[in-house]
């Protein structure tokens, strides 16, 4: 049997690459094998940290018996969701459509022209819970596939048809004015729990750019509501076990079970970490929070320590699994602590006392009598010394453990959104170790992603970029951390690198009426062009893309990606007051436009008094540039006949083509940028 996935970049698809299946990658001679043998083609999908992937792989497709009657009777093409976000994301709207519910492992079986015809997600060994067992799908699949020919081609080509009506028209809803933005709070308010401080629903995923969008709001129109409800959102995810309490960073998500204590999917996504590292930074450029200072590093350093690839870059994720003390993959065994193990590791006084402070209980909050670490709050007055001696001490026998596996893969667009989190907070709290890492994973993406093709690839490994092609999302998470470094460093050879991409933006994913695509105008063509202006786990890249092309345009003063931004943002006008939890990045976005967004010249030093202000500033969205000298107006446009006032570095603030009187005092500048 050929293995062709011994070659891919994909961890995930590694994974698999041993498994009896006789295994495809996505690829044209998958489906000319399913013609050529007239039998359809079995899709599955999921990721490297995705916990219930790891179950069906070890209960189907690593069973001889279940492989055989695979080989014999399908072509089996296996997808790593994080490399091919637009066959997931055609795929899983089919899925949705035809199950009211999706997720991973997500399984499809189709024609072989592409057209899908049978759904589900998890399907176990045996019957169970009303579930059919995986091999009763296959062969109930294999059974209609010959008797009912007609009826499967009649399935699948209507649902094609439906998919294909789905295309969204955003062309009369013009742009997001300030009643769209108090209606989306609004509903925001409708939605929040006062109590817990978290959004209602026993599932908790962290909530990022919607608390990006409370913040920018608290700023421009002066809401105590929108800033009480991002304080309580960060404040009840920092002391949960959302938040990794011993080691920085956070998990996946949280469930609410029967107890009502907060149970955690282990997995750590790099996504997750660097959106919640920048608003936690945020959250104290408007608070001056120790808290929200606390989180925002420690969520930085774990990123560093634990994600880092030895290229420069970072790792997609963290398993959720890993091996207990019997050498079983245990989900969440890496993190749990049981009373014994503290005494063990502290000491019975230090163990006492860690077991109050994290919530660390005799019966357990978690499975088999271990507990989640948390922050419970009734610890009593806390020394903060002793906190910090205890993390260390935990986290360096943590380290003993045997470790989650980790996907090392590279992805473009979560990558720019650790640069963006990482130069940002490096300059607010003077790292410039964390700046200059989000400047080494910004030189890989230049070099390895772009290289010489001149168009950005989604995924690397080891320093070898993968052969997919990188999607909307990569551009704008891309552009948006080049454009944050090159306010932070003052470079300006990042603001030509995101307008490259962002050129690219215009030219291959834009459609009519300001719409736009999930995939290039050249890209390959599915059953149905995705287009998904949603924001989920991570912006969409619909709405990383406005984002992007606005602060573009307010650096350059570029009219086009100023028009396409405004375009682009009329999706947020039609759902931010509907639906304004899916549409986080996008209200963050309108905020930027409806306040500029400002554009701050320094002529001055870079980390110098005034461009450390102009970065502090909590103006929603304002770019920044500075520089000296007769060169910074060629790194720059902003810098352009910029002079020094009196000898002495200048800060200029423009907006709407009007532009404040220039100022040399770093107070007058904090005023005006709402510092």
């Amino acid at each position: 049997m050929a293995n062709r996935l011994a070659q891919a970049t994909s961890p995930y698809l590694l994974q698999h690459a041993d498994n009896p299946v006789d295994w495809w990658p996505w690829e044209t001679g998958a489906f000319e094998e399913a013609r050529r043998r007239n039998v359809p083609v079995f899709l599955s999908v999921g990721y490297s940290a995705c916990h219930w992937c790891h179950v069906m792989a070890h209960e189907s497709f690593e069973d001889d018996d279940t492989a055989a009657y695979m080989n014999e009777h399908f072509v089996s093409v296996k997808v790593d969701r994080e490399e091919r976000p637009d066959v997931d994301a055609v795929y899983m709207e089919a899925v949705q459509a035809a199950t009211g519910q999706g997720g991973w492992p997500m399984s499809v079986f189709m024609t072989p022209d592409g057209e899908p015809f049978y759904f589900g997600t998890y399907f176990p060994p045996g019957p169970r819970h009303g579930m059919p067992s995986f091999r009763q799908v296959l062969e109930g699949v294999h059974s209609a596939w010959t008797s009912r020919r007609d009826e499967v081609g009649e399935v699948a080509a209507k649902i094609t048809r439906d998919l294909a009506g789905r295309e969204l028209s955003i062309e009369s809803a013009g742009v997001p004015t300030d009643e769209t933005q108090a209606l989306a709070l609004l509903q925001l308010t409708r939605d929040i729990d006062p109590a817990s401080g978290w959004f209602k629903g026993d599932t908790k995923f962290p909530p990022s750019m919607v608390v990006e969008f409370l913040l920018r709001h608290h700023a421009s129109a002066g809401s105590v509501a929108a800033l009480e409800m991002a304080e309580g959102l960060c404040g009840a995810m920092a002391r949960s076990s959302l938040c990794d309490q011993v080691g920085g960073g956070f998990h996946r998500y949280v469930l609410t079970p029967s107890n009502g204590s907060l149970v955690p999917h282990f997995e750590k996504m790099l996504y997750d970490n660097a959106l919640l590292c920048r608003v936690y930074a945020h959250l104290w450029r408007t608070t001056g929070s120790d808290e929200a200072r606390r989180i925002a590093l420690e969520t930085a350093d774990f990123m560093v320590r634990e994600l880092r690839t030895a290229e420069g870059g970072f790792a997609s994720a963290l398993d959720a699994d890993s091996e207990d003390a019997d050498g079983k993959h245990v989900e969440g065994a890496y993190y749990v602590w049981t009373p014994e193990q503290l005494r063990d590791v502290l000491g019975e006084e230090d163990a006492a006392f860690a077991a109050a402070y994290f919530g660390v209980t005799e019966e357990g909050t978690f499975e088999e009598g271990a507990s989640v670490l948390r922050l419970p709050g009734d610890a009593g007055p806390v020394d903060a010394a002793r906190v910090a001696g205890v993390r260390a001490r935990l986290l360096a026998a943590r380290d003993e453990r045997p470790h989650p596996g980790r996907d090392d893969k590279v992805v473009a667009a979560w990558n720019g959104l650790a640069i963006a989190a990482l130069a940002e907070t490096g300059a607010y709290f003077d790292r410039p170790d964390l700046v200059e890492r989000a400047t080494e994973a910004a030189d890989l993406l230049v070099r390895v992603h772009l290289g010489e093709v001149a168009r950005l690839t989604r995924t690397s490994k080891d320093g070898r970029a993968g052969d997919n092609a990188g999607v909307l999302e990569d551009y704008g998470d891309v552009a948006e951390g080049f454009l944050a470094l090159a306010a932070v460093t003052g470079e300006g050879a990042w603001l030509e690198f995101a307008g490259f991409l962002l050129d690219i933006v215009l030219e291959q994913f834009t459609g009519e009426g300001g719409q736009l695509y999930d995939t290039a105008h050249d890209a390959e063509q599915l059953i149905r062009r995705p287009q998904d202006p949603t924001d989920s786990a991570t912006p969409s890249g619909w709405t990383a893309a406005a984002g992007a092309l606005l602060s573009y345009a307010a650096y350059t003063g570029s009219e086009a990606h100023r028009t396409a931004a405004e375009g682009a943002l009329g999706v947020v006008k039609a759902l931010g007051p509907r639906v304004p939890r899916f549409v986080g990045w996008g209200l963050a976005v309108a905020e930027a436009l409806l306040d500029g967004p400002r554009e701050v010249a320094v002529a001055g030093p870079v980390g110098g008094e005034l461009h450390r202000t102009a970065l502090l500033g909590r103006a929603p969205g304002a770019v920044v540039a500075a520089g000296e000298g007769p060169g910074a107006g060629a790194e720059f446009p902003l810098l352009v006949d910029r002079p020094l006032l009196g000898g002495e570095p200048t800060a200029y603030v423009c907006r709407h083509f009007v532009c404040d009187a220039p100022t040399t005092d770093a107070g007058e500048l904090a005023a005006k940028l709402g510092g």
